[in-house]
């Protein structure tokens, strides 16, 4: 008998492949840490969209650690039984398939059911979406139950927190998503054959990798699927849309590229040189030094820290708002003049960003140099904090409207080193450049490593004992500080060889 759940349904409808792998192969899967949030935001998101109507009753029950389906659906039939208004996680099983429902609502001539999802409201309807709702409508059928309306719950991005009570109403959209699925529901009853025939397989089902592997999200056996794939593959060409065509097309390798795609980019086309023929530092002296022309001194670093709550936390905030906590500064007041540097980091817990942007109004003076790191980041935290505080917006604009860019010269092809692979990013170009430098690796920091890490941890310190958050606390100013001194290094870098060209 095929045993199936809706997530384990989704994942074959996305690929077949991946149901295979996870019974046969499961070591080979993979979860990065940006996945493993977002699941996590998910599951807050669901809790809370549990009170959309008010009290409920959940039914979600435990057994050894492990989740009870047995008994879930139990008390999902009692809870029916007694006509409960609202159940959430309803459960049911037939004949080996298995779904638990979001929200279960009674309505006059029926049940409705609603599926609750993390994502922004957007205009159109993910089909993953609609694969997951015909499914477990499908199994709901299969068990008796008459469902009387199917609904879609996303988080509506514009809803604007007033700093006291949730408003769930607008914290959410609920769409009517019965007349979406009825050509996914049609597919149940042959997809379920499908699963269960592929679930019988001895051997690895032959499913290449396609444009599938990265919809809905990026498939978390690629690492295994893609183990055959030349070290230097389309897939790791700087911003190419491209790949998968080219890939089924038989260009696979950077030879390939070379040889047959005609769609060319000239920061392409020098990875793909600089790699073949193990070509070592391309610079563009003229673009490097036109760049640093537009710098002046004071000169100033700067980088922020931040976390994006999918459930605002502050007045004035949005779902998944980007909140700035944290900044390094480092700076030089003259040419030639002593490398300084200042910090800020919020206290966990109260709204971070009226702190953080006195402090900054108070570090950076008005109409001075400053240099980002990819600015467009940098810009827009401080456009919004200058909205948000309209006593220091002359200030706070003064600041973003003086920004440039570091990343400008990689970006444009001023300067690369083969060892940066098809990224520009600063955790891909500082090892470029500075290799084996113990001083300038990440990987040496303790704690936190990146930006995910630092915007993971810094909620959770307002819940640590005194030695711990002590820890956490320098962990992040370390990460940060060497986010703007990589920067600084990076740019005296790109000093060093524009002189060495000149001579």
């Amino acid at each position: 008998m095929l045993y199936l759940s809706k997530s384990k349904y989704c994942k074959f409808c996305q690929c077949p492949k991946i149901i295979w792998l996870q019974k046969h192969k499961p070591e080979e899967e993979y979860f990065d840490p940006q996945s493993k949030s977002l699941m996590e935001k998910g599951n807050e998101i669901g809790d809370l969209a549990m009170g959309l109507w008010g009290s409920f009753v959940e039914v979600t029950a435990y057994k050894d650690g492990k989740l009870d389906l047995a008994e879930m659906s139990r008390r999902t039939a009692r809870e029916m039984a007694k006509e409960t208004p609202v159940i959430c996680e309803a459960s049911f099983m037939n004949k080996g398939l298995y779904c638990a429902v979001d929200i279960l609502k009674r309505s006059s001539d029926g049940w409705e059911l609603y599926e609750v999802k993390s994502s922004a409201t957007k205009e159109g309807v993910k089909q993953t979406y609609l694969a997951d709702i015909a499914y477990q409508r499908y199994v709901l059928k299969q068990c008796g139950v008459h469902i009387s309306g199917t609904y879609l719950v996303t988080v509506n991005t514009n809803y604007v927190f007033d700093g006291n009570n949730l408003d769930l109403s607008q914290l959410f959209d609920i769409r009517d998503v019965s007349a979406d699925i009825t050509d996914e529901l049609s597919k149940v009853p042959q997809n379920l054959q499908a699963a269960e025939a592929v679930m019988q397989f001895e051997t690895e089902p032959d499913i290449d990798i396609s444009r599938h592997c990265n919809y809905p999200y990026r498939c978390p056996f690629w690492q295994y699927c893609t183990r055959e794939l030349p070290d230097q593959s389309v897939f790791n060409l700087y911003r190419f849309k491209d790949k998968f065509d080219c890939y089924q097309q038989g260009i696979v390798s950077f030879e390939d590229y070379r040889r047959y795609y005609r769609k060319k980019n000239p920061i392409r086309d020098r990875q793909v040189e600089y790699a073949l023929e193990d070509k070592g530092t391309y610079v563009d002296c003229k673009g490097i030094t036109e760049f640093l022309s537009m710098l002046s001194y004071p000169l100033y670093f700067l980088d922020f820290e931040t976390m994006q709550p999918a459930v605002p936390l502050y007045a004035m905030s949005k779902p998944y708002a980007q909140i700035p906590f944290q900044y390094s500064l480092h700076y030089i007041e003259e040419k030639g003049g002593p490398l300084m540097h200042r910090e800020f980091l919020a206290e966990s817990g109260p709204d971070p960003r009226r702190p953080l942007a006195e402090k900054l109004c108070d570090d950076i003076p008005p109409d001075v140099c400053v240099l980002a790191y990819n600015k467009s980041f940098e810009c827009n935290r401080l456009k919004e904090l200058a909205e948000l505080f309209p006593d220091l917006a002359e200030h706070l604009l003064s600041i973003e409207s003086n920004i440039l860019d570091l990343l400008t010269p990689f970006r444009n092809g001023y300067y690369y080193n083969r060892a940066m692979g098809g990224s520009f990013s600063i955790k891909s170009v500082l090892p470029a450049m500075f290799p084996e430098d113990p001083e300038l690796d990440y990987k040496n920091l303790e704690g936190v490593h990146n930006g995910s890490e630092a915007m993971e941890v810094f909620p959770l310190i307002k819940d640590m004992n005194e030695r711990e958050r002590e820890e956490t606390r320098r962990n992040l100013l370390r990460y940060c500080a060497l986010d703007t001194y990589a920067m600084v290094r990076i740019w005296e870098k790109l000093e060093e060889v524009a002189n060495e060209q000149k001579v």
